[in-house]
């Protein structure tokens, strides 16, 4: 029988005048893995915060068993600003003592990407302070992966990680003997790794058996039970099931639900998209062309990511673009707005892009755009318009599609300084549809959105006739809403996906293998012709690869600012504060250079 090693009590928590949980009652056990979920804001984090005794509830008990061993992620870490990686994450063990440790070498390759860190300056000795939010999450969770723990309690482990660091870290709690609670938003990710789910709603915690696809085939069939009138079985849950059971089949590792069950509840439903009904439509409102790439190249910076592309966007294309970060797929995209936005006149840096007359290009940048914070929500997307014509007949108000994206019609009027960095997100999706495009660019949509308000999106989507580019580390968002998969892989080239994400796995994985059997036959070739000592190569290599991450870094720096002076062309006092940086910084990037041409003859 499993021990149980946390329970919660008839727990209540107010905040304010609202109860974010009323007389929950949960229980966690060995061997649990259990996926929260619900909106943003009805209760996900503050739940596990009190199930680890971080935060007290108002009524209620929280009880662990005896001599728990507890370890938990939340959304700000602890970490010393001063220490480095390797006191943190190696905590004081010698080089060949971790390195000869198996498990601690997956970890960091796992979180990382590699045994040097790259993309840390320092390696295992950059110092932790000036890291970005992202770099220090990924460190809190290697430390905490490598501790022996009973039960593991994880907020939001999936953010900042890529495609590849989301299917390492599935794999590696799958194998872990910790019991395990988990809140995020990647519902791939709770799929493969969970075998229960808590749905935080409304001040209650429902709980499921089984992973996602278990959850929204059982929160279906409730609805379906409890439904009056056909109107309320036309739920997204429903068309989501229905997604899940005509895709892929091996969208989960345990296809644990009942599948007669699950086709009666379906049954008339119609598929997501009527893809012809869409191209027609897309085909009227975008005419043959769209963007079509010529021999085009694309740099950031003295950086070249791209080089010969020849490649065509076409009316009603949805496309998945996944690739390494750094491979060029965000400069694609900004490059191919270039060209929108000056009719052509601006190329990239070889080649040339098309654009057709009547594209209507939207672009969700990463970042968020910036909003008076007096303006209410409604008034923010009434600036656009009042009405959006979102095809097919389908028609909304400003108000509709506000409800619609989770801003109710007290949340309307809330001031945009006092929205979340979620519900900002929204509001800069909310804006972009309301402008009409024919024409999507998406570039990483999920961030800071919850599983229902992604449902939402997703719904709305499937029915929005044009053209869409989306980037995203969310497969199951990807797969959801996109036809077509391409990867760019670090090598100059793009490359079409027949087998999507899966494909794109098996390609990351063959490349790691064969360029770690390349660097392992060139070692001693290396050394002999060097006429240096295996350990003084080792050791020049590394600082090689320094070198690299550091130009690197300033190649970034130098294509930000040139973006910025593109920006304030009109502004002399800050051109000129930008060009004195800018010089600054190729005097630094030619000094490096310099050392690794020096260091390069060397070995």
């Amino acid at each position: 029988m499993a021990v149980n090693l946390a329970t919660i009590e008839s727990v209540t928590k107010v905040y304010g005048t609202r109860a974010l949980l009323d007389g929950v009652s949960l229980g966690v056990s060995e061997g649990d893995r259990i996926g929260v979920v619900g909106r943003n804001g009805d209760g996900k984090t503050t739940l596990i915060r009190m199930l680890a005794k971080l935060e007290e509830p108002d009524t209620g008990r929280i009880t662990h068993s005896g001599g728990l061993q507890l370890a938990v992620l939340t959304q700000h870490d602890s970490l010393d600003p001063e220490a480095t990686i390797r006191h943190e994450v190696i905590a004081g063990r010698a080089d060949h003592e971790w390195l000869g440790d198996a498990r601690i070498r997956d970890i960091v390759q796992g979180l990382f990407g590699g045994l040097d860190l790259p993309g840390f300056a320092d390696g295992l000795d950059t110092v932790i302070g000036p890291l970005s939010g992202g770099e220090r999450r990924r460190i809190a969770l290697a430390k905490l992966l490598l501790g022996e723990w009973d039960l593991v309690v994880l907020d939001e482990p999936t953010n900042h990680l890529d495609v590849e660091g989301i299917a390492w870290l599935a794999k590696h709690l799958q194998n872990r003997r910790s019991a395990l609670v988990c809140v995020t938003h990647d519902r791939w990710f709770l799929d493969q790794v969970c075998t229960r789910m808590w749905d935080v709603q409304r001040g209650e915690v429902r709980e499921y058996e089984g992973g996602y696809s278990d959850y929204v085939f059982a929160r279906a069939e409730r609805s379906r039970i409890e439904a009056t009138e056909e109107q309320k079985r036309q739920n997204l849950a429903r068309k989501e099931l229905a997604w899940l059971r005509r895709g892929a089949p091996a969208r989960t590792s345990k296809p644990r639900y009942r599948i007669e069950a699950a086709n009666a509840l379906i049954a008339d439903v119609p598929e997501p998209r009527d893809k012809s009904e869409l191209m027609k439509f897309a085909n009227a409102r975008l005419g043959r062309t769209v963007f079509d790439l010529e021999d085009v190249t694309v740099k950031a910076g003295d950086k070249l990511l791209l080089e010969h592309l020849t490649w065509q966007l076409g009316p009603g294309d949805r496309v998945g673009l996944l690739g390494v970060n750094g491979a060029g797929k965000t400069s694609l995209l900004r490059a191919m707005q270039a060209a929108h936005a000056t009719e052509g006149d601006v190329q990239p840096a070889g080649g040339v892009i098309k654009v057709g007359k009547t594209v209507r290009l939207a672009y969700l940048s990463q970042e968020i755009a910036e909003l008076d914070p007096t303006t209410r929500v409604l008034q923010a997307v009434e600036q656009v318009r009042g009405r959006v014509d979102l095809g097919k007949g389908r028609e909304m108000s400003a108000g509709q599609l506000c409800e619609q994206f989770g801003f109710g019609k007290d949340k309307q009027w809330t001031p945009v300084g006092d929205l979340s960095g979620g519900e900002r997100r929204r509001l800069q999706l909310l804006r972009l549809l309301m402008d009409e495009p024919n024409v999507l660019f998406l570039d990483e949509p999920t961030n800071d959105l919850d599983i229902e308000t992604l449902n939402q999106l997703e719904d709305l989507l499937d029915g929005w006739p044009g053209s869409m580019v989306v980037i995203s580390h969310d497969r199951f968002f990807i797969e959801r809403t996109t036809d077509t998969a391409y990867a760019l892989l670090g090598d100059r080239r793009m490359r079409m996906l027949p087998g999507g994400v899966d494909e794109y796995l098996e390609r990351r994985t063959a490349m790691a293998e064969a360029a770690a059997a390349t660097a392992a036959a060139r070692v001693p070739a290396a050394a002999e012709s060097s006429g240096l000592s295996g350990g003084d190569l080792r050791a020049a290599k590394k600082e090689l690869q320094k070198l690299e991450r550091q130009i690197a870094k300033l190649d970034d720096q130098e294509s930000k600012l040139h973006a910025q002076l593109a920006e304030n062309a009109a502004d002399f006092s800050k051109v000129a504060e930008l060009d004195a940086k800018l010089r600054k910084v190729r005097e630094e990037k030619e000094e490096l250079e310099l050392a690794w041409l020096e260091l390069a003859e060397q070995v």
